[in-house]
């Protein structure tokens, strides 16, 4: 199961696992766009289950999650990737808009699925939660405040679960990107294009094909074996504020 599986990070985990033979579920918030998603890993050979509705939406993440059947009620990989970036403000400048939109799919959106998924896991002794961090979450950046605070509450989160599923066989992820090229910075620059090209310019990024490679792996890792964290970043990348452009 992918949260946010129509762009970015998400659909590149969701073509890597449907090319590593798992059968899908993918949610997003815009139904021409999970169908469109829903073709492609299809003709990769994947068996796809489509869920449209808005992580922030605690109540509609329960109706989409009861309305599973027994085909699909039993997550084995759950990767929480459903996030967002708004804004590049001094924090005493933000929009009071954007932290809610932050804090309500970062970190609420999170841990409605978390809570709606995880206990089948444990109840099962079986399952793996890889959540999508990033290198934001280990240190500030200028201009990141609230969405460096939300993914550094990724991190605890993270962190808490593996300690509360220890006693089970649930392995728990967090995979901390650098610099991905996606529509991160359009969207982070309300749709400002130029703004969001600037972002990746003198650098080349990563892709979300790289971070579906480094999900992939650590769900195919043995049973034994709990990729507890991974921070992934571009060659030139050396932090979240130290990046070489040429």
């Amino acid at each position: 199961m992918i949260t946010g599986a129509t762009s970015g990070i998400g659909l590149g985990c969701a073509r890597k696992f449907a090319q590593g033979g798992y059968d899908l579920i993918i949610t997003g918030r815009k139904p021409d766009l999970l169908s469109q998603v829903g073709k492609e890993l299809s003709e990769l050979g994947a068996e796809v289950k489509m869920l449209c509705f808005d992580v922030r939406n605690r109540a509609e993440c329960a109706a989409a999650i009861e309305s599973l059947d027994e085909r699909w009620a039993n997550v084995d990989v759950l990767i929480n990737n459903a996030g967002l970036a708004l804004g590049l403000d001094k924090e005493y400048e933000g929009s009071f808009d954007d932290w809610d939109i932050m804090i309500d799919t970062n970190i609420k959106g999170l841990l409605n699925i978390t809570k709606m998924i995880v206990p089948q896991m444990v109840k099962r002794d079986c399952g793996h939660v890889i959540n999508i961090g990033s290198v934001a979450g280990d240190a500030a950046y200028a201009n990141g405040n609230v969405y460096c605070a939300t993914k550094a509450a990724v991190k605890a989160l993270s962190d808490g679960l593996r300690i509360d599923v220890a006693e089970s066989a649930v392995r728990v992820t967090n995979i901390k990107p650098g610099l991905v090229e996606t529509n991160f910075s359009v969207t982070r620059f309300h749709g400002d294009k130029d703004k969001a090209d600037n972002v990746y310019k003198g650098i080349k990024p990563l892709t979300g094909d790289d971070i579906g490679d480094v999900a992939f792996y650590a769900a195919s890792a043995p049973a034994h074996v709990q990729i507890a964290e991974v921070l992934v970043l571009a060659t030139h990348q050396a932090s979240g504020s130290v990046i070489v452009r040429k």
